[in-house]
Parts: structure tokens; sequence; C-alpha cells
């Protein structure tokens, strides 16, 4: 975010949560972000859950709505794809219907709307970055090529790398990120492990999942 929020926009209370699941219930699947976006030019990946079940190569579990990461400048070429579609920026429990370019401005998370039905679609964060280097946006002095950060499924869906994902779900571990850590942590190689337990330490420090990722890397080290 580079602006303080603007005024106006939806206060999204604890009790607009049911209704809000419910306008997610029909966003798209990975498979139809992936349709709509072929030959953009822009290093787009899908986030979050549905990312790390792109790694596992099915779907164990249900997930309520959808995520891509883009570059923050590249957006306008993600906009262009969807230009029938409203945007709204969304932050701090907060909603701007059809975002006026201060709301933009000032948050990094946009959904895409069906003006039709008021349905959301997308969920598009738009990241940090410096030409071809992704920044994170938890602590920008984690900076990585692009081309380090995204995977590819067999079908070529791109997603973010799976420790990168769990760094973010860190945050907060409710139990489906809790879940997810479990599911993922047995697939990951030795390299994938030791830059999560780094990441972590950084970011988290004295996070609870680091006591289940050092013990493999120190056994690791000394066979």
């Amino acid at each position: 975010m580079s602006e303080q929020l603007p005024d106006g926009g939806i206060e999204v209370s604890s009790s607009d949560e049911a209704s809000i699941a419910a306008r997610w219930a029909q966003c798209w699947t990975p498979q139809e972000v992936a349709r709509r976006l072929v030959g953009v030019s822009a290093p787009w990946y899908i986030a979050a859950g549905w990312a790390l079940d792109l790694f596992r190569g099915e779907q164990t579990r249900d997930h309520h709505d959808i995520e891509i990461g883009v570059p923050a400048r590249q957006f306008p070429e993600i906009r262009e794809r969807f230009a029938e579609f409203a945007v709204d920026a969304v932050g701090t429990g907060r909603i701007w219907e059809s975002a006026t370019p201060r709301a933009m401005n000032a948050t990094w998370q946009t959904w895409l709307r069906d003006p039709a039905t008021g349905r959301y679609l997308l969920d598009v964060f738009r990241e940090p970055h410096e030409d071809k280097v992704w920044i994170c946006r938890r602590d920008e002095t984690i900076r990585l090529p692009y081309a380090d950060v995204i995977r590819h499924t067999p079908d070529r869906i791109p997603y973010l790398s799976p420790e990168l994902v769990l760094l973010f779900k860190a945050k907060h571990v409710r139990p489906k990120d809790q879940a997810d850590f479990d599911g993922v942590l047995p697939l990951l190689t030795h390299t994938q492990r030791e830059t999560l337990s780094s990441l972590l330490t950084k970011v988290h420090p004295g996070h609870t999942w680091l006591a289940t990722l050092q013990p493999e890397s120190s056994a690791n080290r000394g066979q």
C-alpha cells in the first residue's frame, strides 16, 4: 500500500462473513483462471490454499475463494482481461466497490465482481516487485526472481512455490493452515524445508512450525 486508506468503503463485520462467503460460492477454478489469462505477459500465479493443492496434484479440501498474485505495476494487463467485471479494493475490514485509483493505490487486495449477480469470482493480490524480482509483502528484504517463486503443474498452471505459501499462512495458523502445513510438509524437499525454516525464523521468530522443521534439517546435516 502506498498511501493512507481513503474514507468511505463498506465496513465488513463478523456478522457479514456468511453473506460474503456466499458471494464467493461460484468463484472460478484454477483451470478457469488459467484459461482466461492465456497469453498475458505478467508473471502471475495461483496463491494460498489452491496453490498447495496444485503442488500436491489433487484437491484436498474445499476452498471458499481463489487468489492469484501479480506484480502491482502489471495489474492493468490483468484488469484488461476482465474488463466486463467490476473491481473492488479490499483492506482492513472494508470494501471499496468499483474502486477509485486512490483506493487501489492504498490497498493491495482486489476482488473481481460480476456486476450482474454481485458474485465474487477472483481475488487478485497486487504484489510489490522490482522488474522481474518478486518482493515479499511481509518482509521486503525477501526478494527472489519470479522464475524462482513460480512453479507449474503438468498442464502449465502457475502457482506460488509451497514454502512461500506456507510462509504467508504462518501468520495466523487457522485450522485449515495447520492442516495445509501438515499435509504438505512430507512432500517438501530438504531444500524447501530449509528455505521455509529460514524464512520463518526471519519473519516469525519462535513460530511453532520451526520445531517440526528444524529437527529434520539437523538430522539430514548429520547424515
